[in-house]
This record gives structure tokens, sequence and C-alpha cells, in this order.
């Protein structure tokens, strides 16, 4: 659970929180206009931009990491000028599309951990839901869930489309110090709140979140790249496309690979969450025009305190003391190696624009189950839910 201490932390005092597991995270311009989370000593360019990119860069390029399956490379710096790769980024972004790598942070309520339920404590002394009807819409409408882990937590075990692209279940304690990590078990509990408003979806999962919660622009890109082609070549229909990380940028615009992954989708809803940090500034991918942004609800109680805001926002729905579906981390014997830890299913309750952002999707989802347009499925969403809206979003789905 959040402390008063955890809601106030910086981006750097978050980063130095990280960085003992993820050495190369820089912060650009702490506390300043400009301030954004990197890879330090990386930059990623468009795999038919690299012969320009390294035209201009060669000299301080110490090795080049081809994704052949995304089109893109990254550029790793010599160190002496690691520090400098949003320097060098915005110094050729007007000649030669290089960025630096920008850091995803999931979205619950900064980092914090979810409240497991049924465990006697008064502030648990909510039941777990009931689990959501097990059903299978045909034709299908398809979510494709872009965050850490999905397990077979009871309620989708069944489900026929779980395992269709191969299982990647969450890692929960990546760096065996026998304790749950800090967004372990996020993207079960995003998945168990799409299904509670839209029970019947087919999900398509990508892992890119760590159970940190941590992620970049080249990964997203990539796994966006991958999905739609996996889609494509099993003759899929990719309804929707649900992502609940994101990042700011040094120049408050999308990173450039991921409004080119973006772009390459051509009927499809996205819908993000907008994120934790209070504040105004863009948060990207949500904030792209053909993304719909979403922030969190406090119930009757009007905005989230923590969510994101602005005209960048198209829609809201509730996002504190979300229940989900949640698998719990139970210590085994020392020296278990991540994923094989024994692990226990239940409920829990979290809070976070990530949590916010699922039941928008599912709002889309039944929108586009009735037949209605991607882009009439977007215009109506933003209508309905938009923060300015009286609608209630307490109860999104009958």
């Amino acid at each position: 659970m959040n402390t008063a201490s955890d809601l106030t932390l910086s981006l750097s005092e978050w980063a130095q929180r990280w960085r003992h597991r993820e050495p190369n995270l820089l912060v650009h311009d702490p506390g300043g206009p400009r301030e954004c989370l990197v890879r330090s000593g990386e930059l990623v360019v468009p795999a038919d931009a690299l012969p320009a990119a390294l035209d201009r860069l060669e000299r301080w390029v110490e090795k080049v990491e081809p994704v052949e399956s995304a089109k893109l490379a990254t550029l790793r710096l010599c160190g002496g000028v690691g520090d400098r790769c949003v320097q060098l980024a915005t110094e050729l972004a007007d000649r030669v599309p290089v960025a630096a790598n920008h850091v995803h942070i999931g979205a619950p309520v900064l980092v914090g951990a979810p409240i497991l339920m049924g465990t006697g404590t008064t502030a648990d002394s909510v039941p777990p839901p009931p689990a959501p009807p097990d059903l299978v819409w045909d034709p299908p409408v398809t979510v494709a869930l872009l965050d850490s882990g999905l397990d077979p937590h009871p309620w989708f075990a069944g489900r026929p489309w779980l395992s269709a692209w191969g299982l990647q279940p969450e890692v929960l304690d990546a760096d065996g110090d026998d304790l749950a990590d800090r967004q372990a078990g996020h993207g079960t509990f995003v998945a168990g709140v799409l299904l509670q408003h839209a029970p019947g979806v087919t999900v398509r999962h990508r892992r890119v979140l760590s159970s940190q919660g941590l992620s970049d622009d080249r990964t997203v890109a990539a796994a966006l790249r991958a999905v739609r082609q996996r889609a494509a070549a099993a003759g899929e229909h990719l309804d929707v496309v649900l992502l609940t990380a994101g990042c700011h940028t040094v120049d408050d615009r999308c990173p450039p690979l991921l409004a080119r992954e973006l772009s390459r989708f051509t009927d499809a809803v996205f819908v993000a969450a907008a994120g934790n940090g209070a504040t105004d500034r863009p948060f990207w991918p949500a904030a792209d025009p053909a993304v719909l942004a979403v922030g969190a609800t406090d119930s009757a109680r009007g905005p989230a305190p923590f969510s994101n805001h602005g005209p960048w926002v198209d829609a809201v729905a509730p996002g504190v003391d979300v229940v989900s579906s949640h698998v719990r981390f139970t210590p085994a014997e020392r020296g278990v190696a991540p994923d094989t830890e024994a692990r226990e299913y239940g409920a829990a309750r979290w809070s976070g624009t990530s949590f916010a952002a699922p039941a928008i999707a599912a709002h889309v989802a039944v929108l586009r189950r009735a037949g209605v347009p991607a882009a009439a499925a977007r215009r109506l969403t933003r209508t309905r839910f938009h923060p300015g809206s009286r609608t209630q979003t307490d109860h999104l789905i009958g």
C-alpha cells in the first residue's frame, strides 16, 4: 500500500529506487519542464534511417543493435557521451529521426502494491467480486493487451484465448529477494477489469512491462508491430489495443517510434492510461490524438487526486480502490527461479489510471461488438466519458 511519502516522490527519487536493478536509467532535466526518464547511452532509430544516423553519429556509437522484426535499431553510445543521449537526439531531430529511448512507467498509483483481499484485515473486509461470466463472443471482439505478464487466474484459466499466442505469465520476484516486485500481477489485474466489463472479449496478450513496471520506446514499438503482424498472419482483427504505461518526453511530443507504429493500425481503437503524476503535461502514448487517454475518478468524489488531466485526456473511469483478479506471491525456498515460485490466486484492490483504462477499453469493445465502426466508437466514448461529462462512470457496462 502506498504511503503519503510514496505519493510525493519525484521522478529522480523513483529512478534512484529502480537504479540498482536497471542501472542505465537517466533523468533528464530533473525537476524542470523537460523532465523525462530515458535509457542512458541509448538512441533508437528506424532501420531505414540507420545509414543517415550513423553518418552523423558514428564517432559516438560503440555498437549497433538491430531489431529486424521491428525494423528499428538501438545505437549504444560510448561511455563518455552516454549522458548526452537526449542532447544528441535533439540536435539531430530535424535531420534524422533518431530519439532517446524513453522509459515507460506502468500506471497504478505510482508503483505501489495492491491490497490483497481475504487476509482478515479491516481494510480488506470487502468480499471479492464474483468471477466474470465465462463467455466468448461470436464473432470475436479482440483486445490486444500490452502489459506485464498474464497468469492463468481462475477468472480466465479456462478461456480458449488464454494460450493462443503463448502464455507469458507474471514475473513476481525478478530480483529473488522473496518479496513481490512493485508491479507484480499488474497485467493479470488489468485483464480482470477488462473482463468484468466485457466478459466475452478475446484477449491477445503481449508482455512489455517488467515486474517493476518499466518498459521503453523500443520495447513498446516492437510489441505494437508484433501484435499487428501476428494478428494479420492469423487472419484476426484487432478491435482494441490497450496500453497501461507511458512516459513524458523532452519536447512533449509522442516518441517517433511509437507515433510510427500507432499510424499503421488502420481499424483499431487505442486506449491508454493517462498516468498518475497529477499533471496536465502530456503522457505518451495516451496523449496522441489517435489514442483514447483515460484518467481516473474517485467514484462520486470526482477526479482522483493522482490522475493526470488536461485537454488531451479523452475519458475518465473509476480508478480508486478498483477490485480485480490478482496473483499473490508466495515465497518458496531460496534459490527458486523466477516464474516458478508458488502462486495464490484471488482478488485485490488497487488504484491508478492503469485500472480506469481497461474499463474504457471494455466499453469500446462492447460498441465494436454492436457493429460500431472504430472512428465512431472512439467519438462516442470521448463524448460519453469525457472528464467534463455528467455521465456516471461507476457502472460503465450493464
